[in-house]
């Protein structure tokens, strides 16, 4: 009679290798479909009150109360530049959480026109950010997936809202 424990093993090692996979929000911005890596999304919700903000830069939505923390609201189409978002029954804010240094994280809404799903992608899904040809700054991006037959571009939520340059766009702003 074979022990259990050995049956398993025997089993795990059968089996096929699984291939790693990494989650992505898909969202949309205009018509476009984009992506976020899902490990920074803290919660999604729906626009709420934002109080705006006087001499910001049109990105700068304003800020909301997240359970008593005063949290800025990014306007990722208007980051991107692809002009501001406007508000409907579907738009989201996509709460994050920034890597910002030696200050540790700060936790930022991202204005989106819709959520749609959460994706999985392996490596071979992904490929590398062609040179000419993508709608927003390559610096900006991951990669590109397909997804039914769509490609998505994979954006890099920790670059495109780096604090160091939000805060000098918005210094620059406020001194024209």
């Amino acid at each position: 009679m074979q022990d259990v424990s050995e049956s398993r093993r025997t089993e795990a090692a059968g089996a096929p290798p699984t291939v790693p996979t990494h989650q992505y929000l898909r969202i949309a911005l205009g018509q476009s479909t984009y992506a976020v890596a899902i490990d920074s999304v803290r919660e999604i919700l729906k626009v709420v009150h934002m109080t705006e903000l006087p001499l910001m830069p049109d990105f700068v939505r304003g800020v909301m109360n997240l359970r008593g923390a005063v949290v800025p609201v990014i306007d990722l189409s208007a980051r991107l530049g692809l002009g501001l978002t406007p508000t409907d029954r579907r738009t989201c804010i996509v709460i994050v959480d920034v890597d910002s240094g030696a200050a540790g994280t700060q936790t930022l809404g991202m204005l989106v026109d819709a959520v749609h799903e959460v994706v999985d992608f392996t490596p071979s899904d992904i490929e590398a950010v062609p040179n000419l040809g993508t709608p927003v700054a390559a610096a900006f991006l991951t990669g590109m997936a397909r997804v039914r037959g769509q490609i998505v571009p994979l954006l890099d939520t920790q670059r495109v809202l780096l604090l160091d340059e939000l805060s000098s766009l918005i210094a620059e702003h406020t001194n024209h």
